[in-house]
């Protein structure tokens, strides 16, 4: 993609970049990829003793807006959760043995139930499409606890820019932003009302500290525009797609925030890739320059399991047989990556190079 050119709107096809190093180094410090073999939290750091999962319930399953369903989860015992801050993000095994992350968007003082919600996506992965129609009340959940890399820090000044369920991590914040007094504004951006969940409680918090801003009535959102609702030196904190991220970064210089915070959904843009092949039992096949090695290979493959898409929660790790990969992760470690590990959903290869991946 031409970085001088921005992207034709806020919600095309989300591709993978680099900016999301900045996740990734909480990710190394906070999230350790449990059940992942070998891996740890840092390659500065000791081997920590797992942390044990949750055992969770489904005690509520309703729709809050178009193709959008909210789950809380509780202990069948009714004791209490682990604490939380806004921004962090659980992990769910689903019946299917999907992984799948999810951010928490009900509020930190309830120790009673753990919320977030869910946007159905058809052609996906299938995890979204499971919890829609097969997590009924009463099911039970292996949840890996709260971590978060995404931590609202509070500043005087703030504005949150969602784009559609990137609502979710935005509006535990803009609950601490207004309790704590913060001068802050939120942007939530969608293509219809309809499709856009927790309009209600947001507006509940003050009316006039939100916009809700759809295609349908307002046309396509420009970063610009959005951006200009941040009072003068606030901080900006965006949940999205990657394009509606990428536009908004470049426009930040000029606008009247001076600093940014974010968090995607989905893999981000690949902007320098190259072409490679991997080899998939007896199948060669060619890894465009704009697709990662795990998409490719569960073309052939569909039962790899994967979580993050951004390789931040070791999930997707692979062995390499053969080939010289170029790691793109910050999770495993030098001896791992020594050993052949590797993780496809962003580590590439060289143009022409074919790695060879033990499935």
């Amino acid at each position: 993609m031409d970085l001088e050119t921005p992207p034709p709107d806020l919600y095309g096809r989300p591709r993978a970049d680099r900016f999301f190093a900045r996740l990734t180094a909480f990710g190394d410090w906070y999230s350790p990829a449990l059940g992942s073999p070998g891996l740890r939290r840092s390659p500065r750091r000791a081997e920590a003793r797992p942390v044990p999962p949750l055992y969770l319930v489904v005690v509520s399953h309703r729709v809050v807006a178009e193709d959008v369903v909210e789950l809380r989860l509780a202990d069948p015992s009714g004791g209490m959760l682990p604490g939380w801050q806004p921004g962090a993000r659980i992990v769910l095994t689903l019946p299917s043995g999907r992984e799948r992350h999810y951010s928490l968007c009900g509020d930190p003082a309830d120790r009673h139930a753990y919320r977030v919600a869910v946007r159905r996506i058809a052609d996906g992965g299938g995890g979204s499409v499971e919890i829609h129609d097969e997590l009924h009340v009463g099911v039970r959940l292996r949840v890996r606890r709260p971590r978060n890399g995404f931590a609202f820090c509070g500043e005087e000044k703030v504005l949150f820019l969602a784009g559609g369920i990137g609502i979710t991590p935005l509006l535990p914040m803009a609950r601490a932003a207004q309790h704590a007094g913060v001068d802050w504004h939120l942007v939530h951006t969608g293509r219809t009302a309809a499709a856009l969940p927790f309009t209600t409680e947001l507006t509940a918090l003050d009316p006039a500290r939100v916009t809700v801003r759809t295609d349908d009535e307002h046309g396509l959102p420009d970063a610009a525009e959005l951006l200009a609702h941040a009072p003068r030196g606030a901080a900006a904190y965006v949940c999205g797609p990657a394009p509606m991220l990428l536009a908004v970064q470049r426009a930040l210089p000029a606008s009247p925030a001076v600093s940014l915070h974010f968090e995607r959904f989905g893999a981000a843009p690949i902007l320098d890739g190259r072409p490679f092949r991997i080899r998939v039992g007896d199948e060669t096949l060619t890894v465009p320059a704009d697709r990662s090695a795990l998409d490719v290979a569960r073309e052939v493959r569909p039962e790899l399991p994967y979580s993050c898409q951004q390789g931040f929660c070791g999930t997707c790790v692979l062995k390499v047989a053969a080939g010289t990969p170029e790691h793109r992760d910050r999770r495993l470690t030098a001896e791992q990556r020594a050993a052949g590990l590797l993780l496809p959903c962003v580590s590439r290869a060289a143009e022409g190079e074919t790695l060879v991946l033990e499935v």
